[in-house]
């Protein structure tokens, strides 16, 4: 019997982190397509395109193809499933704004996690780690904001990458301090979360140029 690897012993854990995170994130690109007023196909778009496009790109650039998001029917239907009810459930567009940014941090947080585990797991060193980690939390949302021709959150909101790459680098923290990664998989997306909302509520930012 051969033991088995870190990737297939992380596998369980990034599944259902990709899971929820799909999940979180389609809620929140579905209602950014219907605040833009689009139709069902163009929520159904969005919702897929937030939800995925993180993902996608974090396997191609770790060599993990066909990236999960085609290859496995659960992350179309998740989107599918979460696009129609926020089209059917939520008729007022305008409730919808405090709704997308608390969908927006829980998928940021856990997209975060998930993608610098799933990295770990491929063999990326601890600092390509976090960047993946990153880029699989803000990828999503990069793509959901241009296609509802907004600038992206990631450009202009309070401490948006900076949240999801403080998640990834707790899990980084914790491979190289050998901690379980489910303690610093749920560290690191309560600390994402937790510093996203905080920024939100106290307008916590980066600097911007000075005008002239």
């Amino acid at each position: 019997m051969y033991p088995i690897t870190v990737e297939e012993a992380l596998k369980p854990l990034v599944q259902t982190l990709d899971a929820i995170g799909t999940f979180v994130f389609a809620l929140s690109g579905a209602a950014a397509g219907v605040r833009a007023r689009l139709d069902l196909f163009g929520v159904l778009v969005l919702s897929f395109a937030a939800a995925n496009s993180g993902g996608i790109l974090r396997d191609l650039l770790i060599g993990s193809v066909p990236p999960a998001s085609i290859r496995d029917w659960p992350y179309l239907t998740i989107s599918i499933l979460a696009g129609i009810a926020t089209f059917l459930f939520h008729p007022k567009v305008d409730r919808l704004r405090k709704p997308i940014l608390v969908f927006d941090a829980a998928g940021l947080s856990l997209f975060a996690v998930s993608g610098a585990q799933k990295s770990l797991a491929y063999g990326m060193d601890p600092a390509p780690a976090m960047l993946l980690g990153m880029l699989t939390g803000i990828g999503g949302g990069i793509v959901r904001d241009v296609l509802a021709n907004e600038i992206p959150l990631v450009l202009r909101a309070e401490l948006y990458a900076v949240a999801a790459l403080a998640g990834a680098a707790i899990v980084v923290a914790g491979e190289v301090t050998r901690t379980p990664p489910l303690v610093t998989s749920i560290a690191g997306a309560l600390a994402c979360f937790a510093l996203r909302m905080a920024a939100i509520r106290r307008g916590w930012s980066l600097p911007v140029a000075a005008a002239e």
